[in-house]
């Protein structure tokens, strides 16, 4: 009973009747996975349908290739072609994707069952985890930027004061602004507390001869993979 459950539609051929049922358990996974997908994230509604879609467009070339060489390396070099037309996308846009496209390829070959339990399976996980502090940022670590004073030496210039207010300072990059006459310190610091303690920077202001000083979270343009 449960072999037959979990066997592939298409063992006795492929029908007009299977392709439709295939496809429609593809249109609802794709809806499904959509919906995981933004569970606590910004998105589009050009990428979010576009998920949806996914997993019936690939279901369609997998059964359309049904076997043939030929076709199969043609519709893999046309695939290839997407990528380079493509902006780069996150760590969850690119997950998603591949999450939809395994789905396809199991529906494609017949497979409904273990799409939709493999649906379940992999969107629990992915909503758990998500829900979870799994792989959270520490929210005490800062970027602090400072600027001072070309006549400043910046070597050191602020340990004691990092000492004190930090955990851990570590200089990571330094800048040249107003034709030269300034240094921007980046640092990367990790505070003893959530919140920026005010002494701290009115400590800083008075090292830095009262210049620019902005500290905040890390930011998060930055490339995720």
């Amino acid at each position: 009973m449960l072999n037959s459950i979990f066997a592939s539609v298409t063992q006795n051929g492929l029908t007009l009747l299977n392709m439709l049922a295939c496809t429609a358990t593809s249109l609802l996974l794709g809806v499904c996975i959509s919906a995981i997908f933004m569970h606590r994230s910004t998105y589009t509604k050009s990428f979010v349908v576009t998920l949806a879609l996914l997993p019936a467009m690939v279901q369609i070339v997998i059964m359309l290739v049904n076997g043939n060489l030929g076709a199969g390396v043609a519709v893999a070099g046309a695939f290839s072609l997407v990528r380079f037309r493509s902006v780069p996308g996150s760590a969850r846009e690119i997950g998603s994707i591949f999450f939809a496209m395994a789905i396809g390829l199991a529906t494609g070959m017949g497979y409904l069952a273990y799409a939709t339990l493999f649906l379940v399976v992999v969107g629990s996980a992915m909503l758990a985890l998500s829900a979870s502090r799994f792989g959270a940022p520490d929210h005490t670590q800062r970027e602090l930027k400072v600027t001072i004073p070309e006549s400043l030496d910046y070597d050191g210039i602020f340990d004691d004061l990092f000492e004190r207010y930090t955990r851990r300072a570590e200089l990571i990059r330094v800048k040249t602004t107003n034709m030269g006459s300034l240094y921007e310190l980046v640092y990367l610091v990790e505070l003893k507390g959530e919140s920026i303690n005010k002494e701290f920077l009115d400590e800083l202001r008075c090292r830095n001869g009262n210049l620019n000083i902005v500290c905040g979270r890390l930011s998060s343009e930055r490339d995720e993979l």
